[in-house]
């Protein structure tokens, strides 16, 4: 309860008007225990001795005998329905004289009263409305309408009249005569305004506001036309729907936050806080959402749809409103129901119509369960009749559109009145959506049509933003055009690319940081252009996501535009898809696609163009290009930073996560006259691989290519990345670009000459030359000078002493491995193949199985692994074969042991020799099940959620001692053997993980048992990019003897979270509430669905073939616990 001690007695209410609005807001109040009394100055025949609800005859147009009325009968309220007492002032009258009022001021209420006013307003604060013009004189607002160049052909009139009497003309012609009419005859005002005639999906959206907050109500859509099919004269309103399907939550945030909360906010700035209901009329357009018009309390007949919804006591939403609260009393809304009222008028209107027609019915109406509010109505002994236009307004309130759209013309056919005319299709655009779709469908196609036209097209980001002559700007449906013959070529061959940007996106949804993605994926596919020598003409994209959020949406999207612009080409992309079951929130992927144009004789046709003495030209890359990500998120795996961290070397005061993202180099605008000057042999851009390979794809088999790295700026990016993944001068050259982004190959008389045309634009050097090959095998490029020039490069602050003192002291030494096997089911392939990475601390140097003749030993000979053979039949004792086993470590040098499927129990005293050394993969999540089948017990307790583990293997296992955890999803139909091989997958992935983790010293074993984290290690980077990568799901504690048990046989749903590093309870906690947030709607569907139910064994039941099936191979690893409690005998725990 808000309200405060002057509220404790119950109101009088004076609610001001005549028409349906007004019925359905005294009809609300009414359902208030607060409010004692509702008059309705001056009503209708529906608001005349309705239980709490009576008409006045108070002459509402004069203030001082409002106000005198309202203290006389003690009014603690006053509802303001009508306009054009709004815009007079009234609110501000009966204010000054002690009179609570909800509405806003006369000066708020000229955003509905004032249409210039309105318009330069949105101008004034960048909000997007229809352009327009506001004119005195008819002749030049006829000539504006015959001259622009968009349709001005919306014409009304300054003032309220303007929302009524507004025309939409079907022609210049017509808009001119209603210019005419209108000045001519001073009927509506001394001005007009001219507005462009905007096309798309119109809705209104109302919200509450105390002048600082904004509380959106449920968006709703009027029918204005007379007659079905939206034909005939506009009216005030035939109907309207609520809430509208075809408008996704995605948008109404978005209209909330930049167009509701941004006018509020910008009346206040100017000294004006707007306090009651604004409505806003919307046109949803392919450039985006615009405001078409401004109403200052509720609409008529969208009132009649939305108040029905509202779960709140209306009277306290309003005393919160007016005492400034309204952030601590948030209305809320019915979730599964949909209002629609379906108007009932006069014949002859919304022109001259009949009055005096009995209307009947109005008993049976009532006993279907509907609300009918009245409009044109009065009583004439003792009979309703009409006298006015719209008469009644029918409302049904059910659980979807088109059952309350039937239960409405159910009760429109039980009222009877001569003339009635009214339509039978309001809700009309929702139902066609909800009829080509299925089930839940309709969403997600709301999504993808309505939000990609919509929201994504916005003008500053539209294919004007990258133009070329022979692009058509206007794009219709999905389809792009390009007209090749404009474009200036005379003998063309197109030439296409696509390009995607891989793990570089998990580190931008990482670091949230989504501006440079888009650039980055223009520049890689232009770039790639270049290498035949064409230009890039047009560019599309592909954009999927989880759920899409607009903002990082436009975000990208301008990028690409931008990239675009400067790259020379036109922007025709536009396909956005949110795919909720394949992709998580807050994930989304990108691809590019490019086509452009070369003259048939100026292809860079071959590879063997260059020969030897010709030389190497390289240009300064931005940073790190597509290849390399990958290797960069393991070594940041055991990095001491993360994303946010300073980057390495100072960088200008930037995060490492921002210089990781630092957009490729866009070089088609500066190099392509050099490249069509026919003095380049050839071009590549280092991007799809490494240094070495990058080059090595433009030169002929017969040649190979000395670099001397001391001839280019290494940046610091690159000398970090060399230190911290103790890489290799080979693996640095074969993974980054090592600051060049593109090699170009010229013949050595010219290099000077196209070296100075490249550096007008560009950083670049001569790096190398292009040279007979003095040996086979292996790479046929070499770079000199590698491991100094990343010395020389690097910032004094990334080398310790002993670095500076030695430059060409050797990297780190890899850390020994030893692989214990028995022959099957082993991760022996995967650590193999992780080991020989790059960035990889670890190499495998042996193989021991207690086995002869097994696979895994051919495996590792085939890798050039030595292997042994150690078989405990031949051994009397666990301890001497133990002791032989560790005598063969102790040969090779061993410093790790991992654990592969090897099916032989270690002694104690092996064990505490190796304490902290030996790693294991467990096929469950922790606690372990000992002596147990882990698939076997999952499927039978009806887990949702599986795993692995990876740990160290101590005496006793401990669930302190994990190092890394890897989820798995138990699908409904699942067998042991199809379980057993999802988990094998997981501990592919999890145990090289763990394993890099321990080689690099990012983990160890503490004195104490418990697996210890380097302090800041990037543990929390790898977290933040794979949240719920690693989870933890433990069995029940013990419960009281009195208490009840949950059992695990009742899960409904699960959802995994990982623990990071650095959490804390409170962390901990907030992201288990936001599991739970994904978690509880999908189990509660689950169950109402019929999906899944509690069998009398107490045993969550899936029906056959049910959802389960799908959702579960749909989100893997998707995981929330919802278990029943069962009843405990009192010995048990």
């Amino acid at each position: 309860m808000i309200l405060g001690l002057h509220r404790l007695m119950a109101d009088r209410v004076l609610v001001i008007g005549s028409g349906g609005r007004e019925h359905a807001l005294a009809w609300k109040l009414a359902q208030s225990p607060h409010v004692k009394q509702v008059f309705v100055a001056p009503g209708n025949a529906g608001t005349a001795d309705n239980g709490k609800i009576s008409n006045s005859a108070v002459l509402v147009s004069n203030h001082t005998i409002v106000t005198q009325f309202c203290k006389d009968h003690n009014i603690g309220l006053v509802l303001v329905g009508q306009e054009a007492l709004l815009a007079a002032g009234i609110v501000d009258d009966l204010r000054a004289a002690g009179v609570r009022c909800f509405g806003p001021s006369a000066k708020a209420a000229q955003l509905e009263s004032n249409t210039s006013f309105a318009k330069a307003f949105l101008d004034r604060h960048g909000i997007p409305t229809a352009r327009w013009k506001a004119f005195t004189n008819p002749q030049e607002a006829c000539r504006f309408i015959t001259s622009t160049d968009f349709p001005a052909r919306v014409v009304r009139a300054r003032g309220p009249a303007a929302r009524k009497e507004v025309t939409i003309a079907a022609s210049k012609e017509e808009a001119c005569r209603a210019v005419q009419e209108i000045m001519q005859d001073r009927m509506f005002g001394e001005m007009v305004i001219i507005e462009e005639l905007l096309q798309g999906e119109e809705l209104s959206c109302l919200c509450f506001t105390d002048g600082v907050t904004v509380a959106s109500m449920p968006p709703a859509q009027a029918h204005k036309r007379l007659l079905d099919g939206d034909q005939g004269p506009n009216t005030g309103g035939m109907g309207a729907y609520c809430p509208v399907p075809q408008v996704p939550e995605v948008l109404l945030e978005k209209i909330s936050d930049a167009i509701l909360q941004h006018v509020i906010d910008s009346m206040r700035q100017e000294g004006t806080a707007y306090v009651g209901v604004l409505q806003t009329g919307l046109m949803l357009t392919k450039d985006g959402v615009k405001i078409l018009n401004f109403k200052c309390q509720f609409g008529d007949p969208q009132c009649q749809v939305i108040l029905p919804l509202l779960k709140n006591d209306f009277y306290e939403v309003i005393q919160a409103t007016i005492d400034g609260k309204l952030c601590s009393f948030m209305p809320a809304w019915s979730e599964n129901s949909t209002a629609v009222c379906v108007v009932m008028a006069s014949t002859g209107y919304p022109g001259d119509y009949d009055k005096g027609m009995e209307v009947t019915g109005l008993l049976q109406a009532k006993e279907l369960g509907l609300q009918v509010f009245h409009a044109g109505t009065t009583l004439k002994d003792g009979r309703v009749v009409t006298s006015g236009g719209r008469v009644l307004s029918i409302t049904a309130v059910k659980e979807d559109l088109m059952k309350a759209l039937g239960e409405a013309n159910r009760g429109v056919a039980a009222i009877r009145f001569k003339g009635a005319t009214y339509r039978k299709d309001i809700g009309h655009r929702g139902i066609r959506l909800l009829k080509q779709s299925l089930g839940l469908i309709y969403k997600e196609r709301c999504v993808e049509t309505i939000t990609s036209d919509v929201l994504i097209h916005q003008p500053h980001t539209s294919v004007a933003s990258g133009t070329k002559s022979g692009c058509h700007s206007e794009v219709r449906g999905f389809t792009g055009f390009f007209d090749l013959k404009a474009s200036g070529y005379d003998d063309p061959i197109l030439v296409s690319r696509t390009k995607g940007l891989g793990p570089k996106l998990q580190i931008a949804q990482a670091c949230k940081k989504h501006d440079t993605v888009g650039q980055d994926l223009v520049a890689m596919c232009v770039n790639d252009m270049l290498a035949q020598g064409a230009e890039p003409l047009f560019f599309l994209n592909y954009f999927a996501c989880g759920k899409l959020d607009v903002e990082v949406t436009q975000t990208i999207k301008g990028g690409m535009a931008e990239a675009c612009k400067n790259a020379g080409c036109a922007f025709l992309g536009r396909e956005v898809a949110e795919l909720t079951g394949m992709y998580s929130s807050g994930e989304y992927d990108l691809a590019g696609f490019v086509v452009g144009a070369v003259e048939r004789g100026q292809m860079y046709l071959g590879l063997q163009r260059a020969d030897e003495e010709d030389v190497l030209i390289g240009l300064a890359s931005s940073g790190i290009h597509g290849h390399g990500f990958s290797i960069i998120r393991k070594i940041l795996l055991m990095s001491s930073l993360r994303y946010s961290s300073p980057a390495p070397g100072g960088c200008g005061g930037k995060t490492l996560g921002e210089i990781l993202l630092t957009p490729a180099k866009m070089y088609s605008q500066s190099l392509l006259p050099v490249l069509r000057s026919g003095h380049v042999k050839a071009f590549a851009f280092i991007a799809e691989e490494g240094l070495l390979e990058g080059i090595s794809r433009i030169l002929p088999e017969h040649v190979s290519a000395v670099l001397d790295a001391l001839s280019w700026k290494i940046p610091d990016i690159f000398c970090w990345l060399y230190k911290e993944g103790n890489l290799s001068e080979k693996e640095m050259a074969q993974t980054f670009n090592c600051g060049i982004g593109a090699v170009l190959v010229v013949q050595k008389e010219l290099a000077q000459h196209v070296l100075k045309d490249i550096q007008r634009h560009e950083e670049a050097w001569l790096i190398g030359k292009v040279v007979t090959p003095c040996h086979t095998g292996g790479s046929r490029i070499e770079v000199e000078n590698l491991l100094e020039a990343l010395h020389l490069s690097s910032p004094q602050r990334l080398l310790n002493n002993a670095d500076v003192e030695s430059p060409h002291q050797p990297r780190k030494n890899k850390v020994k491995v030893a692989v214990l096997v028995s022959g099957t089911g082993t991760n022996l392939a995967a650590l193999i193949s992780y080991a020989k990475e790059p960035g990889s601390f670890a190499e495998v140097v042996l193989v021991i199985s207690n086995k002869p003749g097994v696979e895994e030993l051919r495996n590792a000979a085939r890798a050039g692994i030595p292997t042994r053979v150690i078989d405990h039949k031949l051994y009397g004792s666990r301890s001497e074969f133990d002791s032989t086993i560790d005598q063969v470590l102790e040969e090779f040098s061993v410093e790790l042991i991992c654990l592969s499927g090897f099916m032989r129990i270690l002694s104690s005293p092996f064990l505490r020799k190796w304490k902290g050394k030996i790693l294991n993969a467990s096929p469950s999540l922790f606690p372990p099940n000992k002596g147990g089948n882990a698939h076997q017990q999952a499927l039978r307790t009806d887990l949702k959620v599986t795993g692995c583990t990876v740990h160290f293997v101590l005496e006793e296992s401990s669930p302190k001692a994990v190092i890394h955890q890897e989820p798995v999803s138990v699908k409904a139909d699942d067998t042991e053997e199809t379980l057993s091989e999802r988990v094998k997958e997981a501990e592919c992935r999890a145990f090289p993980i763990a394993l890099q983790l321990v080689a690099s010293g990012a983990v160890q074993l503490g004195a104490d048992g418990k697996a210890c984290w380097k302090q800041g290690g990037q543990s929390l980077c790898l977290q933040e990019e794979k949240r719920g990568c690693a989870s933890s799901l433990v069995t029940p504690e013990p419960q009281d003897d009195n208490t009840e048990e949950s059992s695990p046989k009742a899960v409904i749903h699960q959802e995994p979270v990982s623990v990071k590093a650095d959490d804390t309870e409170e962390t901990l906690s907030e992201r288990v509430k936001e599991a739970e947030c994904r978690a509880f709607p999908i189990a509660l569907q689950l169950v109402a669905s019929g999906a899944v139910q509690l069998g009398a064994d107490g045993k969550a039941c899936w029906k056959q073939g049910g959802q389960s099936l799908c959702l579960q191979e749909e989100k893997r690893g998707c995981a929330s616990s919802l278990v029943t409690p069962e009843p405990q005998d009192d010995n048990t725990v």
